[in-house]
This record gives structure tokens, C-alpha cells and sequence, in this order.
């Protein structure tokens, strides 16, 4: 069974900081792009920023600056430095990556499959 795992959310003052990681494990051939989005009370869910298995970084406007996204694809992990929040960045954030599953290869080959985290919270409050 394939699993995404956050975790790093808590509570922060504004002008603070949070490092969300997000863990892939299960039977994965590979992993391709791999992202962070939200969700506010009420709101759509929001891509934030996204990495490219080569490390190609993009970023919404609203954390551009604030917001880093990176991977360690030796330990299927995607992480998301949060600097400089501000109580609109409260969401709940997930985790998000196209992978390979072995079982479905065939040929050397597979479908890619998009996969999402169970979500954590990050709330920025004083």
C-alpha cells in the first residue's frame, strides 16, 4: 500500500516558521513531480509549490519568497520551508506526488498515478 505521510504543522505566531515533510513509502518504482497545496475553511484547494524529479522549482505567487520547496529522493521526501507566515498561509496543507508503482509495470514502464497526503495543519495565529 502506498502511503504520503505530513508532518510538521503546528501552530505559529505570524512572522514565524514551519518545515512540513511529506514521506513516500510503499511499493514505488519512482517518483516523478511532487507538490504542496492547501485548503482554507471555505476556500478551493490551492497548489503552493511544485518540484520536478530534477529539482525544477515553481511557487504560487502569494508565498514566492517566503516559501521553499525541495526533495531528498533517496528518502522519498518532500519538504516545504514556510518562513515569514502570515495568518492567511492558515490551511491545512497536503502533500502530492505522481508516482510509478511496481505492479504496474510492464515492459520496464508504468502509468503515473497521482497520489495525495492525509494533510496537516498549519495554523498562524497570535
Amino acid at each position: 500500500q502506498v502511503q504520503l505521510v505530513e508532518s510538521g504543522g503546528g501552530l505559529v505566531q505570524p512572522g514565524g516558521s514551519l518545515r512540513l515533510s511529506c514521506a513516500a513509502s510503499g511499493s514505488i518504482f519512482s517518483i516523478h513531480a511532487m507538490g504542496w497545496y492547501r485548503q482554507a475553511p471555505e476556500k478551493q484547494r490551492e497548489l503552493v509549490a511544485g518540484i520536478s524529479s530534477g529539482g525544477s522549482t515553481s511557487y504560487a505567487d502569494f508565498v514566492k519568497g517566503r516559501f521553499t520547496i525541495s526533495r531528498d529522493n533517496a528518502k522519498k521526501t518532500v519538504y516545504l520551508q514556510m518562513n515569514s507566515l502570515k495568518p492567511e498561509d492558515t490551511a491545512v496543507y497536503y502533500c502530492n506526488a505522481d508516482l510509478v508503482l511496481l505492479g504496474d509495470l510492464f515492459g520496464g514502464r508504468g502509468p503515473v498515478q497521482k497520489y495525495w497526503g492525509q494533510g496537516t495543519q498549519v495554523t498562524v495565529s497570535s
